[in-house]
């Protein structure tokens, strides 16, 4: 697994969060059905969101580009600091790991509690 810094968005607790995922390599193919686990760190034995390509919240958009969306009800339970996330092709069999993984800052917003 390769590591690079990047710097993006980060998730503001009770808002919904949204990220497209690119490489350069092809690990998004067509029909492939993916799930995504956020958890406070690899470790951590409590799943805080899924995402999957069959609820929507993984979409695919090519074959190198994928776009994540973390609901709001989801990221209202989050804490400050940060969370993790790496993505795994589950229509093969064993399950294939992609390969990266992805840490998130999480900020408090400053206007909050509208929902």
């Amino acid at each position: 697994m390769s590591v690079a810094i990047v710097e993006g968005p980060a998730i503001l607790i009770g808002y919904a969060y949204r990220l497209d995922v690119e490489s350069e390599a092809l690990l998004f193919p067509a029909l492939a059905e993916m799930v995504a686990q956020v958890r406070l760190k690899p470790s951590a034995t409590d799943i805080l969101a899924t995402l999957t390509t069959a609820e929507g919240t993984l979409v695919r958009q090519s074959d190198c580009l994928m776009s994540l969306t973390i609901p709001a009800q989801d990221t209202s339970h989050f804490e400050p600091g940060s969370v993790v996330l790496d993505m795994v092709r589950v229509d093969v069999r064993p399950a294939l790991p992609l390969g990266f993984l992805l840490e998130i800052p999480v900020m408090l917003p400053v206007t909050r509690g509208l929902l």
